[in-house]
């Protein structure tokens, strides 16, 4: 019988951890599978895989590189909170939300790209990337939470697109780079 889920917690704060290699059939990722990993400098997640959940790789702080595989649909809040090694990752086009702190404090994060299904953006989502310069948020989303990208001490540029309606207080608070905002029509409220 193929394995196809790995469980809470299974390797959470295992520390020496530099390496895994994981089955083609594994599904589902649970809430603090690799917690604390900070050893852990990158992993090939199977493209079998559709859950990431809550804080998976929180507190990996060396992970420099993931790839999340294309069927992935949830990516659980915290998922990869305090992954300050983080330099980049791109977002599949089957996610429609993203949670809450997913990617807080990953203050190398330099490159990410939010696909057009994603309807919201949690609280704190990108709290203290101080790395991101440029951020675009496609038509797609309606929401953003509240402080998603406050703290992002070096985000120059965003540019946000038609479709949004609501944007919460201190989103973009402290930003003190922050040269140009582009709000479309659609918005209704702002804090």
């Amino acid at each position: 019988i193929p394995v196809t889920v790995i469980c809470n917690r299974t390797f959470d704060n295992c520390s020496s951890l530099t390496d895994i290699e994981l089955p083609d059939s594994i599904t589902y990722i649970g809430e603090r599978a690799f917690a604390g990993c900070s050893g852990l400098t990158g992993i090939d997640l199977p493209d079998s895989l559709t859950y990431i959940g809550e804080r998976a790789f929180s507190d990996c702080s060396n992970l420099v590189d993931i790839e999340i595989p294309h069927g992935v649909t949830h990516i659980g809040d915290y998922a990869f909170y305090k992954c300050s090694s983080l330099t980049g990752i791109e977002i599949p086009d089957d996610v429609t939300s993203i949670g809450d702190y997913t990617f807080a404090n990953c203050s190398r994060l330099t490159d990410i790209e939010i696909p057009d299904g994603v309807t919201y953006i949690g609280w704190y989502t990108f709290y203290e990337c101080s790395g991101l310069t440029n951020i675009v948020i496609p038509n797609s989303v309606t929401f953003i939470g509240y402080r998603a990208f406050s703290d992002c001490s070096r985000l120059t540029d965003v540019l946000i697109s038609n479709g949004i309606t609501s944007i919460s207080e201190l989103t973009f608070y402290d930003c003190s780079s922050l040269t140009r905002v582009e709000i479309p029509d659609s918005v209704t409220s702002i804090g």
